[in-house]
């Protein structure tokens, strides 16, 4: 079937959605060549380039009626990119090429034979491995939020039909299961919120469902914005219908009737895809009213943001849906009880939103199975820094900080010691290596003072500065700060001004003090959640790490080499080739010395430590190693 191609007609009973995710299913062929393409993150490593190659061969070699091409979301596997699986093969490539495709496809499309060259190299044995199941960083996870993402195309509803897609809204309704008991479910599965706080949602839709109010709002928060963050952004591209039905379920428990998604404008492709997955909803009588010829009808409208981060804050998101500038009020009144437009308002994140239909689907006793007590489920991670495996990856609540850098992860970059982690992005907290057996859920981590977050998690090595780390968040910070609140615009103004001084060699042992007495402050007095959280960085790192401050403070050395200020160059004078070539790129003329020519002794080169501004020039042009950094 050509889905492309396909007229969508309005399904009007559940029986009808039934029969037609049986004609699709039945319409696969299980033998068929298909090469699943992520065309999202990967685009920009050149994936549509190699794509219209591959496509370019298969004509080529007359494959066309036995090889499909279909172009997914996110496989996660983003330093490996671009990528692609072949299915029924289970092969996966890496880092293909345009260049790469006549072989692709002369070799495993026509003949089924696996190109080695192109499959994944394990970074601690070498081996290459052909199945993408067999890779270290996919066998290690427990994909839910995820399971469609690298297999579907995110364009076409029937991709997502045919894989039990609005099967969860379908029983619902043909059983007539009532909205309470939609809301039991969700609270005997344990999932809490995936936004960052981690309030249960079974709570929070029983409360937006007790609401006497008969205008409710369900808001999908996809303003994501820690940096090194797509958890959303992946999900929203890849699998958007998962969240509208995520939404449905949500509207029929708590009786609202309008949603809203409020994406970034900065990702356009997740807007694009969701733009897409509503009007094909809408098209197929999955939204709008008498939802599958039922009494339910809910509507959903695609809200882009301007990309200020304090509006993935839930007053400051529904000012801005309400076209007022996007900043903070005082809470209470909570949304649940006074929000868009003075109604009752259910605000949930992407992630949240897409673990819905498995819940209903296969039951809350399933998805409690999974995690700790506690923190129940699956938790979607963007793992990013020094690492090798960097990527998107969903593992089970209450795995360990070790298991995840080096089981899933790969192990630290050029095989380095492990430093620290950052959880939770700007308003997270910085895991020591002490700390590396940690289970992650909510509450072992809070117990070290960091969060869960959004699911942010960059590794560190001994090359990271963690006053650089702490001055970096507290900047981002202080940037995208709406400046309603004393505390947040001068407080954290404040704090950076320190931390700056303490990086520069300019700081006293007094300024720890003083920066953990305005840390505790800020968070005790901030109006809303970003003047709340954005002290964490600097009062973990302070805690965990105050013997790296101190050599900032009292030796002005930065032990990781990363503040330009507290480095000095110098030129061993042994192994000073007496070339010239650092002399020459100094911009300052900072280096003396005088060039070795044949028949002259020359004299080996010397920074002035008063001239030079530590550019490090000379030490990146040097070819061979004479100059040193301390």
């Amino acid at each position: 079937m050509k889905l492309k191609d396909t007229t969508r007609e309005r399904l009007k009973s559940v029986a009808e959605l039934d029969a037609l995710r049986r004609k699709l299913k039945a319409a696969r062929d299980p033998k068929k060549v298909t090469v699943l393409m992520c065309m999202t993150g990967c685009r920009a490593k050149g994936a549509d380039k190699a794509a219209a190659a591959l496509r370019h061969e298969i004509g080529n070699f007359r494959l066309k009626d036995k090889v499909d091409i279909v172009e997914t979301g996110c496989h996660g596997f983003c330093s490996m990119a671009p990528v692609m699986v072949i299915e029924p093969f289970g092969y996966m490539y890496c880092k293909v090429t345009a260049e790469d495709m006549h072989e692709v496809a002369r070799t495993t499309l026509k003949t089924g034979e696996v190109i080695e060259r192109l499959c994944y190299e394990d970074p601690i044995t070498g081996a290459r491995i052909p199945l993408n199941k067999d890779i270290p960083f996919y066998k290690n996870q427990k994909k839910i939020v995820l399971r469609n993402c690298g297999v579907i195309d995110p364009t076409l509803i029937e991709h997502y039909i045919e894989r039990d897609g609005y099967a969860a809204l379908g029983m619902i309704l043909s059983q007539g299961v009532k909205p309470d008991k939609v809301v039991e479910m969700v609270k005997k599965s344990g999932l809490r919120g995936r936004g960052g706080a981690g309030f249960p949602t079974g709570i929070k839709w029983q409360l937006a469902h007790d609401q006497q109010n008969p205008t409710k709002y369900l808001v999908c928060n996809a303003d994501e914005g820690d940096p090194g963050a797509f958890m959303d952004r992946a999900v929203l591209e890849g699998d958007p219908h998962t969240v509208i039905e995520g939404m449905l379920v949500g509207a029929y428990a708590m009786g609202a009737s309008q949603g809203y998604v409020y994406c970034r404008a900065e990702y356009p492709i997740a807007v694009r895809h969701v733009k897409m997955a509503i009007e094909q909803a809408e098209a197929c009588g999955l939204l709008g009213d008498n939802i599958l010829g039922s009494d339910f009808s809910f509507h959903i409208k695609l809200k882009e943001g301007a990309g200020a981060f304090v509006c993935g804050e839930e007053t400051a998101l529904m000012a801005s849906i309400e076209g007022e500038r996007g900043m903070p009020r005082p809470r209470p009144p909570f949304p649940i009880q006074s929000g868009l437009w003075g109604c009752p308002t259910c605000i949930n994140n992407v992630e949240t939103l897409a673990n819905i239909a498995p819940i209903i689907t296969r039951g809350p006793e399933w998805y409690a199975g999974m995690g700790t007590e506690t923190s129940k489920g699956t938790k979607i991670f963007a793992l990013a820094g020094a690492i090798n495996n960097t990527g998107l990856v969903e593992v089970p609540m209450g795995i360990t900080l070790r298991e995840i850098i080096f089981d899933v992860g790969g192990g630290i970059l050029e095989n380095k010691r492990f430093k620290a982690a950052q959880t939770g992005g700007p308003s997270g907290g910085v895991i020591p290596a002490d700390f590396i057996d940690l289970a992650i859920d909510y509450d072992s981590l809070a117990k070290v003072g960091a969060i869960m977050g959004s699911g942010g998690l960059i590794v560190m090595d001994q090359g990271n500065c963690i006053v650089d780390i702490a001055k970096f968040f507290l900047n981002f910070t202080c940037s995208e700060s709406c400046g309603k609140c004393t505390p947040c615009r001068i407080g954290l103004t404040r704090m950076l001004e320190i931390l700056n001084k303490i990086s520069r060699g300019e700081g006293v042992p007094e300024d720890l003090e003083t920066l953990e007495t305005m840390a505790r402050v800020i968070k005790d007095s901030a109006l809303c959640g970003l003047g709340q959280t954005a002290p964490n960085p600097v009062l973990t790192s302070v805690q965990h790490f105050r013997d790296e401050y101190m050599a900032h403070i009292v030796d002005k050395k930065c032990p990781s080499l990363k503040c330009k200020a507290l480095i000095t160059y110098s030129i061993d004078q042994e192994l000073c080739r007496m070339c010239g070539i650092c002399s020459k790129s100094c911009p300052t003329g900072a280096i003396t010395g005088q060039v070795k020519k044949k028949g002259q002794e020359g004299v080996p080169f010397h920074i002035m430590e008063d001239t030079c501004n530590k550019c490090g020039m000379c030490y990146s042009m040097c070819p061979f190693g004479s100059v040193a950094l301390a």
